[in-house]
């Protein structure tokens, strides 16, 4: 299915709340805010700028996997600094290709050098079911005549 949505309109749905974090807290603080609200990723931050991502896959990967500990490691020190991000007007398939592409699950928008949220690959997928699930009731109404 081609779709012409931009991620805009998925951050208009979602809402403009995004928690992030200072890369010099440390690992710990960073889990336990993901689990306190219930998210898996945080951006980092840092003079107003995305320096990278923190999410469940690094502290998993890199953190408990390697033996570290999460009291003592700051997030600057397990996050890659190569980010990905994206815009407002950037479109749910570009999204999606670059997100399969680099084997990540979360994109920050950004605007004009500034964080204005934060898609996960679920909210592209829920955004797709929903696009389908209207398509196919338009169908569905255009073929009994309603």
């Amino acid at each position: 299915m081609q779709t012409i949505a931009t991620i805009d309109s998925i951050l208009h749905h979602k809402g403009p709340q995004v928690w992030c974090i200072s890369p010099d807290k440390t690992v710990f603080e960073a889990i336990q805010m993901l689990a306190e609200k219930n998210i898996g990723a945080l951006p980092v931050i840092e003079d107003g700028k995305v320096i990278g991502v923190f999410s469940e896959r690094d502290y998993t990967r890199k953190v408990a996997l390697a033996g570290k500990n999460s009291k003592s490691t700051r997030v600057r020190e397990i996050i890659s600094m190569d980010v990905i991000s994206v815009t407002p007007d950037s479109s749910v398939e570009e999204c999606m290709r670059l997100m399969t592409e680099h084997r990540i699950r979360h994109l920050p928008v950004c605007q004009d050098g500034a964080l204005v949220g934060l898609i996960s690959i679920g909210d592209l997928v829920n955004w797709t079911i929903s696009m389908q699930s209207a398509a196919l009731d338009q169908m569905e109404s255009y073929l009994a005549g309603r």
